[in-house]
């Protein structure tokens, strides 16, 4: 535990502060069946727990790289919750995920909040600026006290959507989308339900936000609103992960036992805002927009994956290396392609943000045509580098005996022998080595690194639209007429 004793309305300052500030809450979460008692004390839970705790140690560790001061607060805050006030601070913010993402080797579950802080920035700005409303100055308030209080903020965008081709309005249920059932002279009451919500449970406060654009009619979806996670009418459904039980019983065969991500259903059944938390209703023509910022930041914001992957390609380095074949030309030429790939995903966040433009609320926004080439980078390369990662490993990474057969007192010492590669390697750290590359390529962690990296954030084909859109074919065809002496008059 830290030095200090943290308690409720303190600021949290360490990871064991984080820890304690999650407990006791009450919250209905549900697991296989049951509600969970304590979500943080479920073996199942737990490694995400520590995903999120890694970026309060890292930035008491490192607190050039994982704090930036505060124009709102004017004090040192996490870059988790930080408004970007120049490209530098963008840049920042992906120098931040890749460290987080060679830590955790999963998802650590903050860039959602914070891509939604700043994407909210811009946007209930500029509804003030057109409508008179109030929305910007209640946003800075309330993210005042999440500063203040360095509280973890996940961002709730996706809603379950019923029937694909349909629009919200015209579902069977209208509730297959997040909307307003009800407004009273304190605030709002909503209901639908967010799926696939990274951290949902780990969070203190939730940003519910639109998932597609809307039309006049559908004003009543036109809601964004802060939620604290035990608000009354919050409910969470936990996720299932590959290979997810092996935190039950064991530590070997789980391959990466210290961190995982997490993933909810949440489930929004009649909650009240007061209007101070309100920051959007009724504004359907800014849903779009808003969207649209936000997947600005939150492809960009997939530069974690080179972090992770980072990881990865360690490990294939490492079997290669207890094999006794880290020399041979083939096996050398297929590291240099894993981090040939690696790098490629890098590169695009990292240009994406150094070609960042101000919004006119003041912070600073990603290029979203990079932002989107960075993300469909990632869609594919993390499947390639998975790929040779498990054919370096070879074979064993998926026909390696159990941690309880290693350990069994008759067969245990034959599985030593004969599943020892180098003399000077013991056979633990070779095992060891193989199940991390299952569980970052096929087991839990393949959640973050594989199927989250092709429909987190929106799926292949979102990106293929925007790069289309801001691709300028035209410009690109002046370009070619000009050069090939094609006079069109």
């Amino acid at each position: 535990m830290s030095e200090h004793s943290w308690a409720p309305g303190d600021p949290i300052r360490t990871g064991d502060d984080y820890r304690a500030s999650i407990r006791s809450r009450d919250l209905p979460v549900f697991l296989f069946g049951e509600r969970v008692a304590e979500p943080a004390d479920h073996p199942i839970i737990r490694p995400s727990i520590n995903a999120m705790a890694a970026t309060y140690d890292l930035a008491g560790d490192d607190p050039g790289l994982a704090t930036a001061r505060s124009e709102v607060i004017g004090a040192p805050v996490n870059r988790f919750l930080h408004v970007t006030g120049d490209a530098g601070d963008v840049v920042a913010q992906g120098h931040l995920q890749r460290r987080l993402g060679q830590l955790t080797g999963t998802c650590f579950q903050r860039c959602v909040g914070m891509d939604a802080i700043n994407a909210l920035h811009s946007i209930t700005y500029d509804i003030d600026a057109e409508n008179g409303t109030a929305y910007h100055r209640r946003f800075l308030a309330w993210l005042a006290e999440m500063q203040r209080l360095n509280l973890v903020v996940g961002g709730a965008m996706t809603d379950v959507k019923g029937d694909r081709s349909r629009s919200p309005s015209a579902q069977d249920d209208p509730d297959m989308y997040l909307h307003v059932v009800e407004r009273r002279d304190d605030g709002v009451v909503v209901r639908g339900a967010k799926a696939h919500q990274t951290g949902a449970i780990n969070s203190h406060w939730l940003l519910l936000m639109p998932t597609a654009r809307l039309t006049e009619e559908e004003a009543d979806y036109a809601i964004v609103a802060a939620v604290p996670v035990d608000a009354p009418g919050l409910s969470y459904v936990y996720g299932r992960q590959a290979c997810d039980t092996r935190s039950l019983d064991g530590e070997i065969d789980v391959g990466n036992a210290g961190f995982a991500g997490q993933e909810a259903l949440v489930i929004v059944d009649d909650v009240f805002v007061p209007w101070e938390h309100v920051f959007m209703d009724g504004e359907s023509d800014y849903a779009a927009p808003l969207v649209e910022r936000f997947t600005s930041y939150h492809r960009r914001s997939y530069v974690c994956k080179s972090g992770v992957g980072d990881v990865v390609i360690g490990a294939a380095a490492l079997a290669a290396e207890y094999h006794g074949v880290e020399r041979a030309s083939h096996i050398r030429d297929k590291l240099a392609e894993m981090i040939h790939l690696n790098e490629t995903i890098y590169a695009t966040g990292v240009a994406a943000s150094h070609e960042s433009h101000q919004t006119a609320s003041g912070n600073w926004e990603p290029d979203a045509l990079l932002a989107n080439v960075c993300k469909q980078n990632v869609t594919r390369h993390p499947y390639e580098i998975g790929r040779l990662a498990q054919d370096l490993a070879g074979g064993a990474v998926v026909t390696l005996p159990s941690e309880q057969d290693l350990e069994h007192p008759e067969i245990g010492p034959l599985l030593d022998k004969y599943l020892r590669a180098r003399s000077d390697v013991p056979t633990e750290s070779r095992v060891r080595i193989l199940r991390l590359i299952e569980n970052m390529t096929m087991g839990r962690n393949a959640v973050g690194y594989l199927t989250e990296s092709l429909h987190g954030a929106g799926s292949p084909q979102a990106q293929k639209v925007v790069i289309s859109r801001r691709g300028d074919l035209e410009a690109k065809k002046d370009l070619a007429r000009r050069l090939a002496g094609i006079d069109e008059g």
